[in-house]
């Protein structure tokens, strides 16, 4: 297998290749693919060096699949162009999620949405994927009717320079490089994308045209709240779910202990919960505080938790790959 990596040095780019090398996958070539400014720098692999090129440059080579990080900008453009070419571009920015030529997979839900034509496949949005893989098991039994989602959202969503502000906030108490309108250490922001004329932000929009996508039910209700939080390493979202029908919180249990890819972690008895400090580098999504909604019927609140890098991005991604390869 000849591999493209789109964005190799950026965050997603270097977890993906951290993901590949775990599950032991074997490349003939490595097309590590970045800005100029990387150029004549080497990725490491597997015991191997690679130089960094140009999307040009890799265009030219014998590829057969190329991982895409490098924002939406680069996918809208150069997608197509690889995909022109025979090579099968999994994409990891939002550019193709909702194009109803693309598959938009999560895995554990919906492989079989991939065809043999389909040369483009999206990887979905970080909170989507994580809140999908707790939901899917218990739409399939008891129908979503309606989802209120509020998320809690790791600056490293956002990428390295979140991070190094952040960072730089709890050092010095101030950043010389905002990228945020406000400070975030110590802080909350309620404000992950831009805003759009209804009110809302292109994240929480997401969440609502994703999750019905995947799911293949256009008719859930959903609405969203996210909010960025002093965090570096994973995402957190308060659900609440109305189910078309009633359900027993052993049965939840219970679906939710089968879910491939899901790991319950939920016995307050011991203050054992979901924490972005317990799912730091793991793949499994973590589910927890679940307790019937006592406000009206047939509705569950429940506490997500994952890697935003890892199953929100590089692992969904790497997966898909494997997927493919079998």
């Amino acid at each position: 297998m000849n591999l493209a990596i789109a964005g190799a040095t950026g965050m997603v780019g270097r977890t993906m290749l951290k993901v590949l090398e775990e599950r032991g996958i074997e490349v003939e070539n490595l097309y590590p693919i970045a800005s100029k400014s990387s150029v004549g720098g080497f990725v490491e692999y597997r015991g191997k060096s690679y130089p960094i090129c140009l999307l040009e440059d890799a265009l030219e080579k014998d590829i057969d699949f190329a991982l895409f990080s490098a924002g939406g900008g680069i996918s809208t453009e150069w997608a197509p162009k690889f995909a022109a070419k025979g090579v099968t571009v999994i994409d990891n920015s939002s550019a193709w999620r909702m194009d109803e030529n693309c598959p938009l997979v999560v895995p554990q839900i919906n492989q079989d949405a991939i065809l043999e034509n389909h040369k483009i496949i999206a990887n979905p949005n970080c909170s989507t994927i994580q809140m999908v893989m707790a939901l899917n098991p218990l739409h399939q039994k008891y129908g979503i009717k309606r989802l209120v989602i509020s998320t809690y959202q790791s600056v490293s969503g956002t990428g390295k320079a979140a991070v190094e502000q952040m960072e730089q906030e709890r050092l010095n108490g101030t950043s010389q490089n905002m990228v945020y309108a406000y400070p975030i250490d110590r802080n909350c922001i309620p404000h992950c994308d831009v805003f759009l004329d209804n009110g809302y932000t292109k994240e929480e929009m997401k969440l609502v045209h994703e999750t019905r996508k995947i799911l293949r039910d256009p008719n859930i209700a959903i609405t969203a709240t996210a909010v960025r939080v002093p965090v570096t390493g994973g995402h957190s979202e308060s659900i609440n779910v109305q189910f078309d029908s009633p359900f027993e919180i052993q049965d939840i249990r219970d679906l939710l202990n089968n879910a491939e890819g899901v790991l319950l972690v939920d016995d307050v008895s011991q203050n054992k919960y979901p924490m972005p400090l317990h799912a730091h580098h793991k793949d499994e999504v973590l589910v927890g505080r679940l307790r019937v909604d006592e406000s009206q019927p047939n509705t569950l609140n429940m506490w997500v938790v994952a890697d935003n890098l890892r199953k929100g991005a590089a692992t969904n991604a790497v997966e898909i790959l494997i997927k493919l390869l079998k």
